[in-house]
């Protein structure tokens, strides 16, 4: 859940989205390649974890739609940023990111096109999804991508409370991203989500009051400009 990668010191918010998302990041979709382990055989690490992990792709896998409210916080640099609001996922590839704070900004996803609308400057940015770094990308994981061995090598975890913390290590060393940690309840919910940069920047998505398939309708996910904002068309790498 900020605004693009490149001028990250200005537009911290952005990268992984990964989504992601909407691919996780553009896929969080928190898996690694059984071929990468040896046929038939779970990554590192993961053989303990497999009811768990079975059971987050089964819940996230299965769901249709999903309401949820968010706390995102970039840090980078010594400098953090909080950001609040609410995000609603439906498959395919649709999301809309309404903030509270800061008010007014939005972020949409069509299943082809990323919009981000910041109010302080009254622009739109727009971008390709193919195309995109955006962090909020890796979250595409929760519109029913996640595959935990397909894409991920690695896994360490720790029980926090009556919760589990995982850290997955992406297979490919050339994604946004190097690791990415979540902490799930034993009902298999995603309650907070860790993703490290490769610049050593950290995005946090904290989330809360997860409702599973409510009904949004399609139009929710069309973008509209607010009259006499800017329109921008951004391309991958560029701030």
């Amino acid at each position: 859940m900020p605004d693009r990668l490149g001028t990250r010191e200005q537009k911290g918010l952005h990268a992984w989205a990964a989504g992601c998302v909407c691919r996780f990041v553009v896929r969080l979709a928190l898996g690694v390649s059984i071929l990468a382990c040896g046929a038939g055989f779970p990554p590192a690490g993961a053989q303990s974890l497999e009811p768990i992990l079975k059971g987050i792709e089964r819940r996230y896998n299965n769901a249709r739609t999903l309401q949820v409210r968010f706390e995102q916080t970039h840090t980078a640099q010594r400098r953090r940023r909080t950001e609040r609001g609410e995000l609603f996922l439906r498959k395919p590839g649709r999301m809309r990111w309404v903030y509270s704070s800061p008010a007014g900004k939005l972020f949409i996803s069509d299943g082809k096109i990323f919009y981000l609308y910041t109010p302080d400057n009254h622009r739109v940015e727009r971008t390709r999804i193919k195309e995109s770094d955006d962090w909020r990308a890796p979250l595409g994981f929760l519109l029913g991508r996640l595959d935990f061995y397909r894409d991920f090598k690695r896994f360490i975890s720790r029980p926090e409370g009556p919760d589990t913390w995982i850290v997955a290590e992406p297979k490919s060393d050339r994604l946004a991203y190097t690791q990415v940690g979540f902490l799930v309840n034993n009902s298999f919910v995603i309650m907070r989500l860790e993703v490290t940069g490769q610049d050593r920047s950290v995005m946090e998505y904290r989330f809360e009051a997860e409702r599973m398939n409510p009904p949004l309708e399609e139009s929710l996910f069309r973008f509209q400009p607010p009259p006499g904002a800017e329109v921008v068309d951004v391309e991958s790498g560029n701030g």
